[in-house]
């Protein structure tokens, strides 16, 4: 009771934006725009086309599906307040708000991570023991089942953080160099020891990258020993082809996030604007590529909406 009588509690945040660049925040804030607008346009495009095509109510759809949904809630738990910092100025964020902000974030980077396991599970069970496909995957209780564990999983995991910081002291630091409330940055501000809240923070980070990468990684290795045991190289090709869509996902959403988590930790020589360009990058481009790459590299989802916006177009059947 003490601390109250002499510092007083702060009731919102300052968030910066790109630390550095804060001259050029209105060029920023189009990309910014664009990679939204993509991202929603895309996502719903994926799932109106899974939704109206019989042919791909399939488990690999349907987990496409649920990762468009992610995809479309991650980024906009993030770009609106970007855009807000970029062009309209406003850096004050509410203290509650941002950690609200916080906790949807890194609940849907979790649940995407998980889904993407889940999408590696799907391609291991088809292409390594596809007289089996039909009873372990095809139920869709099953499916439901797989994707609402992720969202348990990542509900329960993030919901520690703001708890974790809701009884740490804020007195007098109140500016976030960020583009949104990232875990982290929001606890370094903190008037107090902070070592439950680190630990935490990277024990949760680091379980979920090494135990979803492990499991991502022992599917692909079981994958590709599976399909160069093929004898028929059209066979072998097609294997492969159905594979390279979750690669190129894989690809687009680890790199940037591992970047981003090393160099808050131990990357201290790393410039903040590169940082948090690269933190941002990992939360806006990945729902934005995501439907590009099974567009183009998925024939029949590319087929399906070749047909919606060209109706009268022959769709070629190679």
């Amino acid at each position: 009771m003490a601390d109250n009588a002499t510092h007083s509690y702060i009731s919102s945040f300052f968030l910066v934006g790109i630390p550095g660049l804060q001259a050029f925040h209105c060029w920023i804030g189009i990309p910014v725009c664009l990679l939204f607008a993509l991202a929603l346009l895309g996502n719903s495009v994926i799932i109106i086309t899974i939704k109206i095509e019989p042919s791909l109510h399939l488990p690999m759809y349907f987990f496409l599906c649920m990762l468009a949904v992610n995809d479309m809630a991650l980024v906009s738990s993030t770009a609106p307040k970007m855009l807000g910092i970029f062009w309209l100025d406003a850096h004050k964020f509410d203290f509650s708000i941002c950690l609200a902000q916080m906790y949807f974030i890194h609940t849907f980077c979790i649940i995407e991570s998980a889904l993407l396991v889940a999408m590696a599970f799907d391609r291991y069970v088809a292409i390594c023991i596809p007289l089996r496909y039909t009873t372990i995957l095809t139920t869709p209780i099953m499916v439901t089942k797989m994707g609402l564990a992720g969202v348990i999983r990542a509900t329960f995991m993030v919901l520690p953080c703001p708890l974790l910081i809701k009884r740490l002291p804020y007195y007098t630091k109140y500016v976030i160099n960020h583009a949104y409330c990232e875990h982290m940055a929001v606890v370094k501000l903190a008037s107090a020891n902070t070592l439950i809240n680190r630990a935490y923070g990277i024990s949760v980070a680091l379980s979920v990258m090494v135990l979803d990468l492990g499991l991502i990684a022992t599917s692909y290795i079981k994958i590709l020993q599976a399909v160069f045991r093929l004898s028929s190289q059209n066979a072998r090709s097609k294997a492969l082809g159905t594979c390279a869509a979750h690669v190129c996902t894989l690809l687009v959403s680890y790199t940037p996030a591992l970047f981003s988590f090393l160099t808050h930790r131990i990357g201290k020589k790393v410039p903040p604007s590169i940082h948090i360009i690269f933190a941002s990058l990992y939360l806006l481009v990945p729902p934005t590529v995501n439907p590009l790459v099974y567009g183009v590299k998925t024939k029949q989802i590319r087929d399906r909406v070749a047909s919606l916006f060209l109706p009268n177009k022959k769709i070629s059947g190679n």
